[in-house]
């Protein structure tokens, strides 16, 4: 009995030394999570332990946005000029986009297509009608509306204009950008994206961008399935081709029998003050456009091919798809965040708030700076490679200075803010600019 009362005697200590143990435990997880929540530092420290390096982001820790504001842990307020690389065209958590997210999301989200669902068939009448074509077919990704688009144009190849199996052709720019996929990278003229990744995506052809000899000279070969080509291209620093580039575009590919893809993820949906980057060429319908990014609002990954019957109608059933392509969430968002663009005027503020950002910069005149270019709401600057402020150094003095905006190709830095932006924020965010440019003419 004295050894039983004993061993009990034990296990109420062992007991209550634990439950005190984890009360201080307790305490002091809830003291670090506390402390954490405002450290910047704490938040990239866990990505740079636990995730893959394959970003080398700005360092601002972001923790919530409202159009085209955002604000980081430590509750520093920033101009938001790149908007998740033109996905938040409609600004960061619109109300109308976030209501039709959470109202579809306690309803029904996803079947998968191998069931139809209320949402898909009346979306897609809605995509096609708007932008005047006869089919849709949705993805989730850019990339993977990239990879549709190139899918659909080898199947036609074959099947319509009688390409020999496996000897399709489709023609890419150089420095173009549509996502980093096998066949994305193998399509590209970039060593980082494509270095390493081999053997690469056979039947793909570069050639330079804007310039319609060496196009026409490349798709003449009779096994050309396709020219696929960003209207602007983005990544490559807002490259804005001739204004009778795209026309002509269309007219050799016509001339041809060669699709024309426009890859309208980044430049599409208001980005350069029209609907789509090819609205400015009067006269131009692409064979194919593919939409993502702005697509949702930025509320969830939506993408889109448009193209006739001529094409959608060659791949069929087992030969395409998605689980998550067509779901009944992403087909109300993606409704709901075009109908912001129309019902905001957001084309039109593109316009207006993107002349007034190119006549204010063009104050900045230093030899260093070899061009201030962009249309609508899409614009680079681009400076001397050999300067001794480098493109990032200055994204950095921007962030120090609350504006975020990032470089590209190492002497190019984008700036793509929100659509809903004001004239007030586009007058702020320019004077930020120049301020930071007089500083950095050392």
């Amino acid at each position: 009995k004295r050894t039983l009362n004993m061993l009990r005697g034990l296990i109420n200590k062992t007991i209550k030394t634990s439950n005190n143990l984890y009360k201080i435990s307790s305490k002091c997880s809830l003291s670090v999570t506390a402390n954490n929540l405002h450290n910047s530092q704490y938040y990239m420290d866990l990505e740079e332990k636990y995730g893959c390096h394959n970003y080398a982001p700005i360092k601002v820790v972001i923790s919530s946005g409202n159009g085209a504001v955002v604000t980081d842990v430590e509750g520093k307020e920033y101009l938001d000029f790149l908007a998740a690389y033109s996905a938040v065209n409609q600004g960061h958590c619109h109300p109308k986009i976030i209501k039709a997210l959470n109202e579809q999301s306690q309803v029904l989200t996803l079947t998968s297509r191998a069931f139809y669902n209320n949402k898909l068939g009346e979306f897609e009448k809605y995509l096609a009608e708007k932008f005047k074509y006869d089919k849709v077919l949705m993805m989730n990704s850019g990339v993977e509306g990239g990879e549709s688009a190139v899918k659909l144009a080898r199947r036609w190849a074959y099947d319509v204009k009688g390409v020999e199996a496996n000897k399709a052709k489709v023609v890419f720019a150089n420095n173009n950008f549509w996502g980093r996929s096998i066949a994305a990278l193998s399509s590209s003229s970039d060593p980082d994206c494509y270095k390493g990744f081999g053997p690469y995506t056979p039947g793909f052809e570069l050639v330079d961008y804007n310039n319609i000899e060496a196009l026409e000279k490349s798709i003449s070969d009779p096994n050309t399935a396709a020219f696929y080509v960003e209207p602007i291209q983005g990544e490559a620093g807002v490259i804005v081709p001739d204004d009778d580039y795209l026309s002509n575009v269309s007219k050799i590919c016509k001339k041809h029998n060669v699709l024309f893809i426009a890859d309208e993820i980044q430049s599409g949906l208001g980005r350069t003050g029209k609907l789509l980057a090819t609205y400015h060429s009067e006269g131009v319908r692409p064979d194919i456009v593919v939409l993502g990014k702005a697509l949702s609002g930025g509320a969830l990954p939506v993408s889109a091919v448009l193209a006739d019957d001529e094409v959608m109608l060659n791949i069929r059933p087992g030969q395409h798809g998605s689980t998550y392509g067509g779901n009944p969430l992403a087909c109300v968002v993606a409704k709901t965040a075009l109908d912001v663009i129309e019902e905001e005027n957001l084309c039109e503020n593109s316009e207006k708030m993107g002349v007034m950002f190119r006549e204010s910069l063009s104050e900045i005149k230093y030899d260093w700076v070899h061009d201030i270019r962009g249309k609508g709401l899409f614009n680079a600057i681009e400076i001397d490679p050999n300067h001794k402020v480098s493109a990032y150094d200055l994204c950095l003095k921007l962030r120090d200075n609350g504006l975020l905006a990032k470089q590209t190709h190492d002497n190019i830095i984008r700036f793509a803010p929100p659509l809903v932006i004001n004239e007030n924020q586009i007058q702020k965010g320019c004077e930020i600019i120049k301020d930071v440019f007089k500083q950095g003419n050392i």
